[in-house]
């Protein structure tokens, strides 16, 4: 086998696949925690909250959740655990964002890139860790 066919077999594409979606959404839940302090200040955030129906303390768990969920989905450590506890974070995302329509570029932003994100953390928590995941280490 050629380095080409290597790389594109289907253990290894799947390995590269799963680590690829594992970054890619440890990014955005990393983001998305700093947005909530440095952008909108917790203070703001905690008023966002309870304008939205929340309890104004769950801002801190969600901010919480958000930053040390991102960070392990971009190490690799238990990436399929962490994937489904972000998922109830992002179904309160999802009621908020429910009766503003679909598309997220609508006005206080739709629903259909939350949707997005639950798909692809579910898709995550089945493939697993993926390449170069710090759990990988942890297991030799």
């Amino acid at each position: 086998m050629n380095r080409v066919e290597t790389i594109f077999s289907v253990p290894r594409s799947a390995e590269l696949a799963a680590l690829m979606l594992r970054l890619g959404l440890g990014a955005v839940f990393l983001a998305h925690a700093l947005a909530k302090p440095l952008v909108y200040t917790l203070p703001g955030t905690v008023a966002f909250f309870a304008a939205s129906g929340f309890p104004g303390w769950t801002a801190y768990p969600v901010f919480l959740a958000e930053l040390l969920g991102g960070a392990a989905l971009l190490a690799g450590l238990r990436t399929r655990l962490v994937s489904l506890l972000l998922l109830p974070v992002m179904i309160g995302a999802l009621l908020v964002h429910l009766p503003n329509g679909w598309m997220f570029a609508g006005q206080g932003g739709g629903w259909e890139y939350v949707a997005f994100l639950m798909i692809a953390l579910g898709a995550q928590a089945l493939l697993g860790d993926g390449a170069f995941a710090m759990s990988r280490l942890q297991r030799s």
